[in-house]
């Protein structure tokens, strides 16, 4: 029957460690028997050393051997046999130097010539051993007999029986085992619980579920237009897809790294980190608009979502515009409906001198005005959008003026920039008041916007918390968030290097100044300055 290796991943790692666990215990268990075999052994030839030393150094021993004969029940036999009963040995024997027993454990051995070659003994040096000889498998020494004078005059062979050896070594397995099992059992329980969280964290999916759960999820994060940013528990990226990279403007190399690393410090940095509560949080990070959506993860982490809301942004405040010159438009209409019947009026009493002059005077009032806007502001965005906000500050009854120190030669680098900051502090100001003024300056390289307003001013307190993102006293339009505006001032402000700020006006009110370092082309500016 065929075997199928199973496919969930804890089962696996199950498998995989209880077989590791098994062939190290097994491993380990021979490694420990291969030299504990051979230290038995090694005992068994020491303790056979020993026996036969002690038995050459025997008083009386050489004399013996030297006076008498080999014989079952001479002295030599009885002192062996004394010698070998008390070690407990397999036999002691003595033998001359022609290797002739004196001495055996089978006395119908001795007067024989031994079994084994006793030429290293009988040469004067001693030799350990294992050998089989004719009491079987043995460990066994053999040492020279010497006389007074140091003479070799003989050996003694002493040996001890290889299965008491053996016995001693099978003694120890079952112990040794015994451990061995503990430690497997100790193993596998481990790899269990192991397997058993496993089993938890995968939710007992498969590798290859696991493998296909990767590819889409990789695929479904560098496709989709929504920007996905994944934080550990300790504030580190460890996820960043394209459109967060896009909108965040970041690297790849930001992932690992801590959000304070990669992120000025801000309301953005603060959404991501989860230190403002709530849903749908309105950011705005290197002039794009961001909603940001926060979900807490189980350990700890968390996942963010942003929208970029930039383009629907600029949409609305165009909408507003938009209605802005409706409204405009409408109330033109009515005057030009006047203005018409007055005409009509002074053709009918006949005064055709005094409907020339009436015409006269007011194409040329109209004339005036948007030819003074583009003497001073060349670029004809910034010039369209002042004069587009002159006629909606007047069908509100407010008035706007461009200050005459106004001077803004065509050199701007990015008109579009300008046109939502100024824009922007334009619409604020003709919501709170009657009398707008606005400034536009070039020094050197960069611009300076300022719009000033007779309405309420910011009190000191507030003059910061009025450039956060959300933060409106007005109410919200059905198309679109309000507080944006101020915060989109600032960071485009910041992102050409520069600063965005409120002050008080004097004789009430107040003067929003920013500066746009760098906004200007140098070249062209450098011309212009000629030219005047």
């Amino acid at each position: 029957m065929r075997i199928h290796w199973p496919r969930r991943v804890f089962a696996q790692v199950l498998l995989t460690q209880v077989a590791i666990t098994t062939g190290v215990v097994m491993l380990v268990t021979g490694l420990f028997l291969a030299p504990l075999s051979h230290e038995l052994d090694d005992q068994a030839m020491r303790r056979a050393l020993s026996i036969a030393q002690t038995t050459a150094a025997e008083p009386g021993l050489v004399d013996k051997l030297l006076s008498t004969g080999p014989s079952p029940t001479g002295p030599v036999q009885a002192e062996a046999e004394r010698i070998r009963r008390a070690t407990g040995a397999l036999y002691v024997v003595v033998m001359d130097t022609r290797g002739v027993r004196w001495s055996h454990t089978e006395t119908d051995r001795i007067s024989r010539h031994v079994s084994t070659d006793p030429s290293t003994a009988l040469s004067g040096r001693e030799i350990m051993q294992i050998d089989i000889g004719t009491l079987g498998r043995s460990a066994r020494a053999k040492v020279p007999l010497r006389d007074r004078h140091g003479t070799v005059v003989g050996a003694v062979s002493v040996g001890i029986a290889y299965r008491s050896v053996r016995q001693g070594l099978l003694g120890t397995i079952p112990v040794l085992l015994q451990y061995a099992g503990a430690a497997l059992a100790a193993g596998v329980l481990a790899a269990l619980a192991v397997s058993r969280r496993l089993q938890r964290d995968t939710h007992g999916l498969a590798f290859a579920d696991i493998s296909a759960l990767l590819d889409e999820r990789e695929a479904m994060l560098h496709s989709i237009r929504e920007a996905v940013l994944a934080l550990d528990a300790r504030g580190r990226i460890r996820l960043l897809n394209d459109e967060a990279q896009r909108l965040l403007e970041l690297t790849p190399d930001a992932v690992g790294r801590a959000l304070g690393d990669v992120l000025p410090p801000g309301r953005t940095a603060q959404v991501l980190a989860g230190r403002v509560d709530g849903a749908n949080l309105l950011t705005v990070c290197r002039g794009r608009v961001l909603i940001a959506n926060r979900m807490p993860t189980g350990d700890g982490g968390a996942v963010v979502t942003l929208r970029d809301r930039t383009e629907l942004e600029l949409l609305g405040r165009e909408l507003d515009s938009t209605h802005g010159l409706l409204d405009a438009l409408r109330a033109q209409d009515h005057e030009h409906a006047n203005r018409l019947h007055t005409l009509l009026g002074l053709l009918e009493l006949g005064m055709h001198d005094a409907a020339v002059e009436f015409v006269t005077e007011v194409a040329d009032d109209r004339r005036a005005s948007a030819e003074q806007v583009a003497e001073r502001v060349s670029d004809p965005l910034l010039a369209a959008l002042l004069v587009g906000k002159s006629a909606v500050a007047a069908e509100r009854g407010a008035s706007l003026r461009v200050s005459p120190a106004t001077r803004l030669p065509d050199v701007v680098v990015d008109p579009r920039d300008l046109v939502t900051v100024l824009g922007n502090l334009i619409d604020n100001a003709l919501d709170v008041a009657t009398l707008v003024e606005v400034e536009l300056l070039a020094e050197n390289t960069g611009a300076v916007l300022r719009v000033s307003d007779n309405g309420p001013g910011v009190p000191v307190a507030l003059r910061e918390q009025i450039f956060t993102e959300g933060w409106s006293t007005k109410q919200a339009p059905a198309h679109r968030e309000r507080g944006l505006g101020l915060a989109l001032v600032r960071r485009l402000a910041e992102r050409y290097g520069g600063t965005a700020r409120v002050a008080a006006r004097a004789g009430g009110g107040s003067v929003f100044t920013v500066v746009l370092p760098e906004a200007l082309a140098v070249r062209q500016l450098t011309g212009v300055g000629e030219s005047q």
